[in-house]
């Protein structure tokens, strides 16, 4: 099961480059419990995000939730966390996220400012809020 995983997260960090252009990676020792060694996220190189992949076919995803935000404390990260999910025959693509909603909004008034939707009104202060409330 640990391998169907690993394979998982080697997928989900190219999926990420692929559509992107970022140079993320899996991290060494990931999902083995060594949060100190892996910088806790399975999932490195993708800015302001703890990522934390599951490939299973049943997730609890305030357990999965709990997981990463207890990662991000011990490792003293600024990172948001996000589940990712992926179940047996889906594609990579088809995974589920799991963000909080507050850090949602922040990233979805960013697209709404770059998009022309709204004005901006001076809210990158938001990012370090969020961080705070993390």
């Amino acid at each position: 099961m640990k391998q169907k995983g690993d394979k998982y997260e080697r997928e989900l960090a190219a999926y990420i480059n692929e559509h992107t252009s970022l140079n993320s990676f899996r991290a060494p020792l990931s999902g083995g419990g060594h949060v100190g060694l892996s910088g806790g996220a399975d999932i490195l190189g993708a800015p302001d995000l703890f990522i934390e992949a599951k490939r299973v076919e049943r997730l609890n995803f305030h357990d999965a939730m709990r997981q990463a935000e207890t990662n991000i404390e011990k490792t003293e990260s600024k990172d948001v966390p996000i589940v990712i999910n992926r179940k047996n025959n889906m594609k990579t693509g088809d995974s589920l996220c799991l963000i909080r909603l507050d850090a949602f909004l922040v990233f979805y008034r960013s697209f709404l400012r770059e998009g022309g939707f709204v004005k901006d009104e001076g809210r990158d202060e938001e990012v370090s809020i969020l961080q705070e409330n993390s």
